[in-house]
């Protein structure tokens, strides 16, 4: 294949990248749009394996072979609700792979450079080992929260930001020293230094705070693999990593936007934790059984059902959507409350909803629907915590105070499926459940939802 035809192709590559990203924007468009990318990369591989500068080009073909045939497996078996550590996991290794792309630059460099475009390239080098490295082990790290084999709550160390500028400060020194000609030592030890910053930092995240982890992530992978483009020389992989590094970043904004959280605060780390004594809650968790709620939607004209993570761990979802159908058939008003975070990824809830065959126009963001709670008759939170935590409002020294969430419950009821009394993954105590008009609708979510369509025609 000529260079001019690779070129060609990377062209066309990019702009099918650019289409998926501006249709996922829409949930109609959102399935097109995955075909877009899904094409685009398929260009992007046969364009580089069979490129001028490949010369064992077979080796290649068999290496992304076995990749593909291991990446259809763990999709196969990855279930929705590990979703979220999945595409953690997945960071990682584009992290690894800046790290180790730029070692061997190092170890291997272009050849004929001049002096200035020498300097440049080892500048390269030190930021893809750099960013490559704080993506990987920052990835590990989300990866053992999402996935629970790590204590969600953060890990606040004394001095723990001095600590992340000393490390910086040490790398920045590491850096004109490498520049100088002292050799891959000063390197490797960045490369080590940068390791412990990324899962320092992660480490410093409190688990109700991982959905913006993942985004922040992902635009350090995207920035990973843009200074793997400079190293190699490869126009495609700079459009890409800068496409997925700038939109990552944005979406860390939304998303900081929507918790309240400085986004500054979300790159240091150690966010999203109390400033003093938690708000004493009065009252206590009254429990219903399916007779009652579903006596309550025999009487509502308007129900609104807020999704939470506890619907993907359940796999509720189906049954929810058999749910609306019912209700709807009975000529009543049912909507669905997103809010921007929403379990444990970016649109975690959506993709749910979807795969249920919900209609996009029963699905209401935050901003769309809080006006609309008053109202309403009947709430139903489906595994949700935080997103619908009156604490947000009332109690200043809250870890999620000043958050905007789903004022659900200013609705005349309120019913929790939720599987017991503990405060969930975040570890945060949630006052809507001793409010005087919330029943608590203990159980899986699956299993109650199905008893209540047992009672519903």
């Amino acid at each position: 294949m000529s260079i001019g035809l690779v070129q060609a192709s990377y062209v066309a590559a990019s702009v099918l990248f650019i289409l998926a990203l501006g249709g996922l924007s829409n949930q109609e468009s959102a399935k097109r749009s995955v075909w877009y990318g899904i094409v685009g990369m398929a260009i992007a591989v046969v364009a580089t394996i069979f490129g001028p500068e490949v010369e064992s080009y077979w080796l290649l073909t068999i290496a992304v072979a076995i990749g593909a045939v291991l990446g259809v497996m763990v999709a196969q078996r990855v279930q929705m609700t590990e979703m979220p550590q999945l595409v953690a996991a997945l960071h990682s290794f584009v992290g690894l792979a800046a790290v180790f792309i730029a070692i061997n630059s190092e170890i291997s460099p272009p050849a004929g450079l001049s002096a200035a475009e020498y300097s440049i390239h080892k500048i390269e080098v030190f930021l893809g080992v750099f960013i490559g490295a704080i993506t990987f082990t920052g990835s590990i790290i989300a990866y053992g929260k999402l996935a629970g084999k790590l204590d969600g709550k953060a890990m606040i160390l004394p001095g723990r930001h001095l600590m992340n500028i000393a490390g910086i400060v040490v790398s920045l020194m590491l850096l004109i020293m490498f520049l100088n000609g002292s050799g891959i030592w000063t390197l490797i030890l960045m490369l080590l230094i940068a390791l412990v910053i990324g899962a320092h930092l992660v480490l410093a995240i409190g688990g109700a705070d991982m959905p913006v982890v993942v985004s922040m992530l992902n635009s350090y992978s995207g920035w990973a693999a843009a200074a793997t483009g400079f190293l190699l020389g490869n126009d495609l992989l700079i459009v890409v990593g800068a496409l997925v590094g700038s939109s990552g970043a944005i979406l860390s904004y939304i998303m900081c936007v929507a918790m309240n959280r400085k986004f500054l605060s979300v790159i240091l780390g150690g966010f999203g934790n109390p400033t003093g004594p938690a708000m004493e809650i009065e009252g206590e968790q009254v429990a219903i059984d399916a007779d009652g709620v579903a006596t309550a939607l025999d009487d509502a004209q308007s129900v609104v059902i807020v999704p939470g993570y506890g619907m993907a761990v359940a796999q509720a979802q189906q049954s929810v959507s058999e749910l609306t159908k019912r209700l709807r058939a009975q000529g009543k008003e049912v909507r669905f409350a997103i809010h921007p975070v929403a379990g444990r990824l970016p649109g975690h809830m959506n993709v749910l909803l979807a795969e249920a065959k919900v209609p996009y126009d029963f699905v209401l963001e935050m901003d769309e629907i809080n006006a609309d709670f008053p109202n309403t008759d009947v709430v139903i939170v489906v595994g949700s915590n935080d997103i619908v935590n009156p604490a947000a409002q009332e109690d200043p020294n809250s870890p999620i105070a000043g958050m905007p969430v789903l004022e659900v419950w200013k609705a005349k009821q309120v019913f929790v499926s939720k599987r017991g009394q503990g405060t969930g993954y975040s570890g945060i105590e949630n006052p809507l459940f001793y409010k005087e008009n919330t029943r608590m609708f203990y159980g899986d979510a699956k299993v109650s939802v199905d008893a209540l369509l047992q009672r519903i025609g």
